[in-house]
C-alpha cells in the first residue's frame, strides 16, 4: 500500500501554523517539517524564543 501526503494539510500547518513563507517550506525536507511540526502526542518542540506552540 502507497501513503500519500496530505499536501493541503502540511501546507496550512507550515504556512500558517509554522508561518514560514512559500520558500522556506518548500525548501525543507520532510524530516526537518516533521521535526518542526513534532511528533503527535508528544510535547511540543519549543521555539527559538523558548517558547512552545
Amino acid at each position: 500500500m502507497t501513503k500519500t501526503l496530505d499536501w493541503p494539510a502540511l501546507m496550512r500547518a507550515g504556512m500558517q501554523g509554522l508561518r514560514l513563507t512559500p520558500d522556506a517550506f518548500w525548501a525543507l525536507t520532510p524530516a526537518e517539517l516533521q521535526m518542526m511540526l513534532g511528533t503527535p502526542g508528544q510535547a511540543a518542540p519549543l521555539l527559538s524564543g523558548g517558547w512552545t506552540r
